[in-house]
């Protein structure tokens, strides 16, 4: 049986990159679909404020990357935050990705503000914590491309952190059995960071 997951995609691509990536939610759909697990993904772009039904059930919901802060003012970021909240507060499993990661600390009582380090970007390396009993295989290592220029300063007091650097000591962490961040992007291909990267030099 497919596990049913919702993405709400905080984005849209540069208009550069849509003919050839078209968005978030088509590169995690790539991504999903090079992974030994039957899933099927719903994008829903809440940046125009496309959520789900009310009746429509999914197995988890999964946060994008965004070029907006997670700290922002937006009415969209605000709308999300609601209804995030709501969804965590009725036990939905939760993944954020770099914004949000970010989003989902700030909303669960961390703090997300400006990098003082500057951007990260490219290729990084994080530590692993502790193998969990879900992890497998087991890893101590783990490497993802990142492009983000805020990050996760503070987590929620029942955060547990999986992965660190000294770059960024809260690359990813869960909350129980709910919620699972990274800041690095899964999703990303090579070719598609380099691309950006050029694009904002």
């Amino acid at each position: 049986m497919s596990l049913r997951i919702c993405i709400l995609e905080t984005d849209n691509l540069r208009p550069e990159l849509v003919e050839q990536y078209q968005g978030y939610g088509r590169m995690f759909e790539l991504l999903f679909a090079r992974q030994p697990i039957a899933a099927e993904l719903t994008v829903y772009n809440v940046v125009q404020g496309d959520y789900p039904p009310a009746d429509e059930q999914f197995d988890a919901y999964l946060v994008t990357g965004s070029k907006a802060d997670s700290f922002g003012t937006d009415p969209w970021i605000q709308t999300l935050k609601v209804y995030l909240l709501e969804l965590y507060q009725r036990g939905e499993k939760l993944l954020g990705i770099c914004f949000g990661h970010q989003l989902l600390a700030l909303l669960l009582g961390g703090r997300t503000e400006r990098a003082v380090q500057g951007w990260g970007v490219g290729i990084h390396h994080y530590q692993l914590a502790p193998a969990r009993p879900w992890m497998t295989p087991a890893m101590d290592k783990l490497t993802l491309l990142i492009s983000h220029q805020d990050q996760v300063t503070a987590l929620p007091e029942n955060a547990t952190v999986l992965a660190s650097s000294e770059f960024f000591p809260f690359a990813a962490y869960h909350i129980n059995d709910q919620v699972l961040c990274f800041q690095g992007h899964p999703e990303f291909i090579h070719e598609f960071s380099r691309t950006l990267l050029d694009l904002r030099q």
